[in-house]
């Protein structure tokens, strides 16, 4: 299987006025006053001739009017054919059997958003195979003899280390307990999100890389102590685990806590008026895994 990994250039500062004039189904009054509005950055107003801005409230609706079509022209293109297109704002897979047909997938999609003034970024538009693997949403996807697996992309994993060392930098004269506090939600965010796939290794090298940047922060703050005292100054005994960054309030979260939880699609033939029982299930069966977190669908209890 060959991926088609798809980027629009630009997408939100180059979609066309003109054509959304013509397609978006509102107002034409106040979409037009939306559009010429302009944007104000370091107190200087600046014009808008074309694109929406991003962080406007109707921004991503107009992106997704725009865009909106591509998966029905796939499927009307290439019948019976293993083509699927995925899309998760401006960027975009599209699954093909062979490459020639990824090439030519390409060159479709290129006029179909031409039309709305967009086109694909030349150095983010792949065409990959499957065993080579491909990034998405963080994400890497790759097959390992025959097998496919998901992992932390090489990327995400970078980001979430220079954000740590960035924190622990900017904290060398906070509190322990300060630390911890900006840590803590970081740490748990990415773990979180990371929790569906093949992340245990992940989470334990992250722990291990966190671990030697929070030894360099003590050492700092106590050159002239020897690392017995540093180590029992900071670190402590919590229940199994002997090295537990923690103050007297609070703990230091650890990626390796975060259990892996693989995640179980819904059902698509579901309704949830008709099938309440099987959506009453499914909410308890995730709140006993994670107790903590309310669902969306407490209506159900």
């Amino acid at each position: 299987m060959w991926i088609l990994e798809g980027d629009i250039q630009g997408c939100f500062d180059n979609i066309s006025h003109e054509w959304l004039k013509i397609n978006v189904p509102m107002e034409k009054s106040v979409l037009n006053q939306f559009l010429r509005a302009g944007f104000v950055f370091e107190r200087k107003l600046y014009s808008t001739d074309k694109g929406t801005p991003q962080g406007g409230i109707i921004s991503p609706i107009l992106a997704n009017i725009a865009l909106d079509g591509i998966e029905k022209m796939l499927d009307d293109n290439f019948p019976n054919m293993k083509v699927h297109f995925i899309r998760y704002a401006d960027d975009f897979l599209v699954t093909a059997p062979t490459r020639d047909i990824a090439e030519e997938i390409c060159g479709q999609i290129q006029i179909f958003i031409a039309k709305r003034g967009l086109k694909l970024s030349k150095s983010k538009t792949l065409i990959t195979h499957i065993d080579e693997g491909f990034d998405f949403l963080g994400w890497n996807f790759r097959k390992y003899n025959g097998k496919l697996l998901i992992k932390p992309s090489r990327n995400s994993i970078k980001k979430i280390i220079e954000k740590m060392k960035e924190i622990i930098h900017r904290g060398a004269a906070w509190t322990q307990e300060d630390l911890i506090i900006k840590l803590n939600p970081l740490i748990t965010g990415w773990a979180n999100y990371h929790r569906h796939i093949v992340a245990k290794r992940t989470y334990q090298k992250l722990d291990f890389i966190l671990w030697n940047m929070l030894w360099r922060w003590a050492k700092r703050r106590h050159h002239n102590k020897g690392k017995r005292w540093i180590a029992q100054r900071y670190w402590h005994k919590e229940g199994a685990r002997n090295w537990v960054f923690k103050s007297e309030s609070v703990n230091l979260n650890s990626f390796a806590e975060t259990k892996i939880r693989r995640h179980s699609m819904v059902k698509l033939e579901a309704s949830p008026y008709l099938d309440q029982e099987y959506f009453h299930n499914r909410t308890e069966k995730i709140r006993k895994q994670t107790p903590w977190i309310q669902t969306k669908l407490s209506y159900f209890t």
